[in-house]
């Protein structure tokens, strides 16, 4: 019951995700048409806002829901490491023309063909999990 507040922050997200169509998989082949604007836009934004949000937490020490203190550790910012995960990302994004926050979206929709995508999702988290010790990090 004290989770209720996250599903429906999560309801909420994700009818403002269907109302700014970025769960369409037209706007997505769009995008990666260079065709729109669109997307680019929305990825934009949230990458301005998500940063704003970083410095945020770091300057007044907020804490998780559990009351514990957030902490960023220092990544390896190799290039290999973002190059291969970002040509994996894109190529399943562009091949599926969902990205994972919204192919939940599109399940509630009604499209259970993204079933199939979703147990593929979970498979590659799988196959990743037994592969990490072995990965560029």
């Amino acid at each position: 019951m004290q989770y209720i507040k996250f599903l429906a922050l999560g309801i909420l997200f994700g009818v403002t995700l269907a109302k700014a169509e970025i769960i369409s998989w037209f706007r997505i082949y769009e995008m990666f048409r260079f065709e729109s604007f669109h997307m680019y836009g929305v990825i934009g934004s949230a990458v301005i806002l998500g940063a704003l949000l970083v410095q945020l937490i770091k300057r007044t020490g907020l804490n998780d829901i559990k009351d514990a203190p957030i902490k960023f550790s220092p990544k390896n910012m190799s290039i290999t490491r973002y190059l291969a995960g970002g040509t994996f990302f894109g190529l399943g994004w562009a091949l599926v023309g969902a990205c994972p926050g919204p192919m939940f979206i599109l399940i509630g929709f009604g499209y259970y063909a993204l079933l199939i995508v979703l147990f593929g999702a979970i498979m590659g988290t799988f196959a990743y999990g037994l592969l990490r010790d072995k990965l560029p990090h």
